[in-house]
């Protein structure tokens, strides 16, 4: 692989251990690994990069999202639904998804991911449908580029045991622990600069029983992998938590071992004062989750508390079905928007939002050699035009990626390789996988 020299950008944003911002500066790419960043520095055969009028930042990181609703957006039954409305809506339709549907669906999300900015992505599977598997989403991420953390999901209790789903979606318990442990002996990579690392994801607290929750816990550790579901999203959720378990659902995650630094929940919107310092104490993640946060009516995630309290924190972009769109660049501006909203102006800045869409999410995904610009970690870089029309007439070129734009990133790097170039994908053919994914929603609405 041959060096590439990124040169003369405008401002590279380090987020090193203290958070530096480098004007005039380069950032060389050896070997699918950050070699040097600094000013001058000499090419040597490398290809160069020219990054003026640029700001590069470590490529953006996503910790939650359900690729497979690509292909369900806008639906109008789910529109204006609540959470649990809005599942009702859509798993019939989900139920007729099938290997092809979750291939395409994941390339064109992931696609869309990476034109803005993203470069590591994690995905919640949890409902295989005629013969879909894990890794009809992990060859689809092999195809656009990105670094990629599937997690195995599952539901296991359907409507005739009191659950959510409908029967034809839900998988029998020792069925999902045997696939289980397939994926992950097949498929997960705990080397440094591994391309996929597989997790354990229980759909929800409502969709499977206390007994899968606690074994795949127990398995997740003999396996050396993490553990992921949703938790606390709405009052809806809590609601359930306490009429079926007695406890909140904080409560009922450390009761049954889903607390700790190989842990992280999506949503966590309804935690309480004592939920938050438990997760600040075991070191438990959160996937902020905004966009859907915002459309599904669940309220406001305590995110500057969580802040506060040292609980890790990234950001996700949820489902097409409930976004509906998968722009993280877009998801960090809502982040800092909403939590002035709760708490004031001066809640959340530009810069501290930047670093929970990079450096937080990374250390979310326990992905201590991504997130950051430093010599060593990996080579996902993100390089934003900030001379065109979003950005015209900011004065801080780095706050305004957060504030007012671009929206979409003019070149990324996963591990040294070229994903987008001046604004275009350039591993995949965008027109022919949205023709295919068109088609298949067609097919689904007949």
């Amino acid at each position: 692989m041959r060096d590439i020299l990124i040169r003369n950008a405008d401002v590279v944003v380090t987020m090193d251990a203290t958070r530096r911002e480098l004007a005039g500066a380069d950032v060389l790419l050896r070997g699918g690994v950050i070699a040097a960043v600094g000013q001058g520095l000499p090419a040597l055969g490398a290809e160069v990069v020219e990054a003026r009028g640029c700001v590069v930042t470590p490529g953006l990181v996503n910790t939650h999202h359900h690729l497979y609703q690509t292909l369900t957006r806008a639906v109008p039954g789910g529109q204006d639904a609540l959470l649990f409305g809005w599942l009702k809506t859509l798993y019939p339709i989900w139920a007729r998804f099938g290997p092809e549907e979750m291939f395409v669906s994941a390339q064109v999300g992931l696609a869309e991911l990476a034109l803005t900015g993203c470069s590591l992505s994690s995905d919640h599977l949890y409902l295989y449908p005629n013969g879909a598997r894990l890794e009809d989403t992990i060859e689809a991420a092999a195809t656009v580029g990105l670094r990629f953390h599937p997690t195995r999901g599952a539901m296991s209790i359907g409507e005739s045991d009191g659950g959510l789903p409908p029967d034809s979606l839900v998988e029998r318990e020792a069925a999902i622990l045997e696939d289980m442990i397939r994926v992950v002996d097949a498929f997960h990579d705990a080397t440094e600069g591994s391309m996929v690392r597989v997790g354990l994801a229980p759909c929800s607290p409502f969709s499977v029983s206390r007994d899968l929750m606690r074994e795949a816990a127990l398995l997740a550790r003999d396996k050396g992998v993490m553990l992921h579901t949703h938790l606390a999203e709405n009052d809806e959720d809590i609601a359930y938590s306490l009429a079926k378990f007695g406890v909140r659902p904080g409560q009922y995650a450390e009761d049954l071992g889903w607390t700790g630094p190989d842990v992280w929940h999506a949503h966590c919107v309804k935690l309480d004062a004592g939920e938050i310092d438990l997760f600040a104490r075991s070191r438990t993640g959160v996937a902020h989750c905004p966009c859907s946060n915002c459309r599904l009516g669940s309220g406001i995630a305590p995110v500057r508390a969580m802040r506060d309290a040292g609980v890790p924190v990234g950001l996700g972009v949820d489902g097409s079905a409930s976004n509906d769109a998968g722009n993280l660049i877009n998801e960090a501006r809502q982040a800092l928007l909403l939590q002035r909203v709760a708490r004031g102006a001066d809640a959340m800045s530009a810069r501290e939002v930047l670093e929970i869409a990079t450096l937080g999410g990374a250390q979310v995904l326990g992905r201590g050699d991504c997130g950051a610009l430093v010599p060593g970690k990996r080579a996902d870089v993100a390089i934003w035009d900030v001379s065109g029309i979003e950005a015209a007439g900011s004065w801080d070129p780095v706050a305004a990626l957060a504030l007012c734009g671009p929206g979409r990133v003019r070149d990324l790097f996963v591990e040294g390789r070229r994903v987008v170039a001046g604004g275009q994908m350039v591993t995949v053919d965008l027109s022919t996988i949205v023709e295919r994914q068109t088609a298949l929603a067609r097919k689904l609405r007949d």
